[in-house]
């Protein structure tokens, strides 16, 4: 809406304000929400006669301070969270490409990632996101936060030292040029699935892979993390062949700018959302959500997998 944000200009900042939200919450929903009250900042500035000379740096900075905000309410819910913790998905598909936001969304933030953020404190999570994820300077990150410079270097090494405990270096996220070879292993990943192919799968799960499920409480899912090839393949190769049977389809998709696809029920609804975390040409994580809450936005949701409350 270029006529609500004070410029067509502002409109093109839309992408990495999203970006920078989803980072910032996981939540899909929630990022939409911060970036639309940043822009409506910047009108009230505008109808107030308030010059701003530099729409991107106002917007960008209120986009994080909101996400700030946002982090000190959701740690609570958080702690209380039933099961594992996945963020919302962002899926971009040949035949729902969704809004330029969501498709032009960083590569590096994917659902592995987007997890091991959440050990950090919300500044430490918006320092280390704004400088090495979107790579801005320590002026500009202090600028956006409110802290010093100083200040931001401390939090920056503190938050990278918790990031590689975490059993992953920051600089490790998913790089850009892993697309073609990450699509075809997961073609190839899930059509094994999809035929109870357990040998193929298990030539394509790490040793060590782990199947996060998040189901929240409200649709079923594993109970905590499954890790280990053979168990991992057996599960995904009984439990995805059962439910296509039943009439489900798989389509593959970019999830979180990654290898991933979509199942829908037999009335083409949305089941379940798989994003796979390829490095050195296996599968070392899966990360699959099927809690409904968190799937309303890519369309109806199945019920198939919601747990039955008498």
């Amino acid at each position: 809406m270029p006529g609500a944000t004070g410029g067509t200009d502002a409109a093109g900042y839309r992408p990495l304000l999203f970006s920078i939200a989803y980072g910032m919450t996981g939540s899909v929903g929630d990022a939409e929400d911060i970036v639309q009250d940043a822009f409506l900042g910047l009108t009230r500035a505008h109808q107030a006669g308030t010059t701003i000379a530099a729409p991107k740096a106002y917007l960008t900075t209120a986009v994080t301070r909101l996400g700030i905000n946002y982090l000190g309410s959701a740690r609570v819910r958080r702690e209380t969270y039933v099961g594992d913790w996945l963020p919302e998905p962002v899926v971009v598909t040949a035949e729902k490409p969704g809004p330029a936001e969501h498709a032009e969304l960083a590569d590096s933030l994917s659902m592995a990632f987007l997890v091991l953020l959440e050990s950090l404190s919300p500044v430490e999570r918006a320092v280390f996101m704004l400088r090495e994820v979107f790579g801005y300077g320590y002026p500009d990150v202090a600028r956006m936060t409110g802290k010093t410079e100083v200040n931001c270097r401390q939090i920056f090494a503190r938050a990278r030292q918790r990031i590689a405990a975490g059993g992953r270096t920051a600089d490790s996220a998913p790089p850009r040029e892993r697309r073609a070879e990450g699509e075809e292993l997961a073609r190839r990943f899930f059509d094994a699935a999809a035929g109870g192919d357990l040998e193929a799968l298990l030539g394509m799960l790490a040793p060590d892979v782990v199947l996060h499920g998040d189901g929240g409480g409200k649709a079923r899912a594993i109970g905590q993390a499954l890790s280990g090839s053979l168990p991992v393949g057996r599960l995904l190769a009984t439990g995805l062949r059962r439910v296509l049977l039943l009439g489900a389809s798989l389509h593959p998709a970019r999830v979180n700018g990654g290898p991933g696809a979509v199942l829908y029920d037999a009335e083409g609804r949305v089941a379940s959302v798989v994003e796979l975390d390829i490095a050195d040409g296996v599968i070392q994580g899966i990360h699959s959500v099927v809690n409904p809450d968190k799937l309303g936005h890519l369309g109806p949701v199945s019920d198939i997998a919601l747990l039955r409350r008498e």
